[in-house]
């Protein structure tokens, strides 16, 4: 639909409700207050804390007068200024009428009103261009308030979080509230990532010559309808010994697995088996300073399946190396799912992808074993480990698997006795094509898994599992995102993009073809003329 050619209203003639006063007299009102308070007796003798208590509760409510003069100077500059053009809604219909508007806004200052123009026209949506010239949020929290909120909700509880936030600011929401601005603060997570996937030729070659992927899980505790199906099923089927306890062998049924992710690219750190072997026993007291993981990303998701996570870990990799030229390293703990996984999207990015067993898991099969024939925790099942990761690490892990049951036959054990033995051997020889340490080291890959576990413990651990924390899946998702983008170092670029978006989804896409009109800004020529719009 065409816009139809009419004749703006004078600007001079825009309701005049706003009554017109001196540039910030709440602010100086209450500054001047503040000045007289300090200057009395009462405040002569009072300590530094207290005066501290009474600058802090005093200095935001200056800060929220301010911001109210502001707004109310914002409100007055659009009535005698108006704006650039007429105002067309998505619709295609020139809003010809104006009326007040007035509506609240919760910032971290406190409360303030804020005044501006509403354009309708008979039958349409009313559209107020000052609200998208402030980016104004669609509910009464301001962006303000909702970063806050997305800060303080990832570092503890929302109980923690809406303490913090109703101390240190003059906000007020409740804890619902808050979880819903949470979620409301990680909408544009993928988005985000989307946009950024596209580095110039230069940024590539600056990164180094690894590449690595690595992918792990991590149980969140749900409430029943956020399980996944089956382990719903699962806990509504079960049936336990005791009311206030499990017994050996039962399972709660109430964790949802967090698939967690990790992309950077690190510098060949070039090392022996027998560097290995002397850091494991700590005998460097100056151990060779190794490279720091560059442009580290970690990620987890509680609602997207595996497969979707580590297909999002390809996607980040492919765009740091589009031309396939690094070398592509996967560090995996031998899950099955993961291991199938990585070995079909490596075919399906074509690249070359060396994956890497964890050595941590590898050594704890053989602690294991090792009791087996030693006594737990003694220096002779140290001995024993020893002995038999050096081969390992050399690549000889085969020869291994075979010594460790010949010596269980050797011994006459039972299949009960050696069942530890066995289990060590039986992984060992499992998953062979992955324990090529001796050439792993030679090329300077990591041949452990510590990024992600690190990331498992941050991003999921230390905050999912509060004592008594049950999730709700959206609730579970927005945090484990917004502490990612914490992890990750994007927070802030984030949030930027984050009210960019916030912007196009409120006022943008309620114009035609988006074209919010410009206020007109305060200058030499004064108000605008009568226009007529063809």
């Amino acid at each position: 639909m065409q816009p139809q050619a009419v004749a703006l209203a004078n600007y001079s003639e825009y309701p005049s409700s706003v009554v017109a006063v001196a540039p910030f007299a709440l602010a100086d009102e209450h500054y001047a207050a503040v000045k007289t308070r300090l200057t009395s007796a009462e405040a002569g003798a009072m300590s530094h804390s207290d005066l501290e208590r009474l600058l802090e509760v005093e200095g935001h409510e200056l800060m929220r007068r301010l911001l109210q003069d502001h707004l109310r100077l914002r409100a007055q500059q659009e009535r005698e200024l108006g704006v650039h053009g007429p105002v067309v809604g998505c619709d295609g219909v020139v809003r010809t009428h104006l009326r007040d508007s007035e509506r609240g806004l919760m910032t971290v200052f406190g409360d303030v009103d804020i005044e501006r123009l509403a354009h309708h026209a008979p039958g349409s949506e009313s559209l107020r261009p000052l609200d998208a010239a402030l980016n104004l949020p669609a509910e009464s929290f301001s962006f303000g308030v909702r970063r806050r909120v997305a800060e303080e909700a990832i570092r503890g509880s929302f109980d923690e979080a809406l303490a913090a936030i109703v101390a240190h600011t003059g906000a007020r929401l409740s804890k619902r509230q808050l979880e819903e601005l949470a979620i409301r603060a990680a909408t544009d997570f993928e988005p985000f990532y989307v946009t950024r996937q596209e580095l110039p030729p230069a940024a590539v070659a600056e990164l180094s010559d690894l590449l690595v992927i690595t992918t792990d899980g991590k149980g969140v505790v749900m409430r029943r309808s956020a399980l996944r199906a089956a382990t719903r099923k699962a806990a509504e089927r079960a049936r336990h010994k005791l009311k206030r306890r499990l017994t050996k062998g039962e399972k709660k049924n109430r964790k949802r697995m967090a698939q967690v992710a990790a992309v950077y690219t690190v510098a060949p750190f070039y090392r022996t088996p027998e560097d290995i072997m002397r850091e494991l026993d700590r005998k460097d007291e100056t151990p060779t300073p190794r490279p720091r993981p560059e442009q580290k990303r970690v990620w987890a998701s509680v609602r997207d399946e595996a497969e979707e996570v580590v297909r999002a870990a390809f996607a980040e990799a492919a765009w740091r190396d589009p031309q396939r030229r690094k070398t592509w390293v996967a560090l995996s703990d031998g899950n099955e799912t993961q291991l199938e996984l990585l070995e079909q999207l490596a075919r399906e990015y074509g690249v070359k992808l060396i994956i890497v067993l964890d050595l941590i898991h590898v050594t704890e099969y053989l602690w294991k074993a090792t009791t087996v024939f030693n006594d737990e925790a003694s220096p002779e099942a140290e001995a024993w480990v020893t002995e038999r990761l050096l081969p390992i690490l050399r690549g000889k892990a085969r020869n291994v698997a075979a010594g460790v049951r010949r010596s269980a036959t050797l011994r006459g054990l039972s299949r009960k006795e050696r069942k530890a033995a066995d289990t060590c051997a039986d992984y060992l020889l499992k998953y062979t094509k992955y324990l090529h340490y001796n050439e792993y080291l030679a090329a300077g890959l990591p041949i452990a898994t510590g990024v992600i576990e690190g990331a498992c413990r941050h991003l999921v651990k230390d905050r999912m599992d509060i004592t008594g924390a049950r999730w709700g899946l959206a609730g579970a998702e927005a945090i484990l995102k917004l502490r990612a983008l914490r992890s990750s170092g994007d927070f802030a670029e984030y949030w930027a993009f984050h009210e960019q978006q916030e912007w196009a989804r409120n006022h943008a896409e309620r114009y035609a073809n988006g074209a919010v009109p410009a206020l007109r800004q305060p200058g030499p020529r004064g108000r605008p003329r009568l226009t007529l719009v063809k």
